[in-house]
């Protein structure tokens, strides 16, 4: 395993492993990825190919012993703090792309916060702001 990923690697790595969080990553949320990749500028210069292999990749790391925790360890080293934010928001858009967020996706985000000493009113913000994004008229 690697000790350090590239940023975007790594804010794909946290929403791969939000996705996998429930054990069932669904198209909701795989589109959601997706479009997070085609659309943002942290992805401006990587394609859908790099997307699966980036996945891929962090897929292999969450099958080993402590596959959460290795994660976690590696978006913190890899990510500069001021993307600490994005990463959680990121995975908060993941997780409301399909209008449930399950227990396991909330748990995922609370021990992301936790790694990324994220405060809870921030992230409670960053939480409403991406449901309120995925609503349907």
């Amino acid at each position: 395993m690697t000790d350090k990923l590239s940023p975007p690697v790594a804010l794909i790595f946290a929403m791969t492993t939000l996705s996998a969080a429930d054990r069932t990553i669904n198209t909701d949320e795989l589109a959601r990825i997706g479009s997070i990749v085609r659309e943002l500028p942290p992805f401006r210069d990587y394609t859908d190919d790099w997307l699966a292999d980036a996945a891929q990749e962090c897929g292999k790391i969450l099958k080993k012993p402590n596959g959460v925790d290795s994660v976690l360890t590696l978006v913190k080293k890899s990510l500069p703090p001021r993307l600490y934010e994005t990463a959680y928001v990121l995975c908060a858009e993941v997780a409301a792309s399909d209008l449930s967020v399950h227990t396991e996706e909330e748990k995922f985000l609370e021990l992301l916060a936790s790694a990324l000493e994220l405060d809870e009113l921030t992230c409670a913000a960053l939480r409403r702001a991406a449901r309120a994004r995925h609503q349907r008229v």
